[in-house]
């Protein structure tokens, strides 16, 4: 699969499917990091972001998929992210005709403890 800029910017690759949705990983480096020790919210966001998109973008044969708009993105963050490696994976909570719902979560050590959750609604333009 073939990452945006802003997903290679962070380090993103993809590193597994599950149910044919791309499983990400950031690593930890220090154009991640926030406050010392920590990754930096916005980095959280930006992969819970290309998590639940490239799940979206799997779910298409590249010939016929949409132009995705977002129409709004909620993200709880849940506990610190440390200095390790981050995991991301999205899923798709509902796909319709014009609108489609997605669900991603980051976790680092224990995937039942995800560091962050997040929503996004998307307008697809066929």
């Amino acid at each position: 699969m073939n990452l945006p800029p802003y997903a290679r910017l962070l380090g993103l690759r993809v590193v597994g499917d599950e149910e044919g949705a791309p499983l990400l990983l950031m690593p930890w480096s220090d154009g991640v990091m926030g406050r010392p020790g920590f990754l930096h919210g916005g980095a959280i966001g930006g992969l819970l972001e290309m998590a639940a998109l490239t799940a979206l973008h799997a779910r298409f044969d590249a010939g016929s998929r949409p132009r995705i708009k977002p129409i709004n993105v909620t993200v709880d963050y849940r506990r610190g992210g440390r200095e390790a490696e981050t995991f991301a994976l999205g899923t798709i909570a509902r796909l319709g005709t014009r609108v489609a719902n997605l669900e991603a979560s980051a976790w680092q050590e224990d995937r039942l403890k995800p560091i962050a959750v997040a929503r996004m609604n998307v307008l697809l333009a066929r």
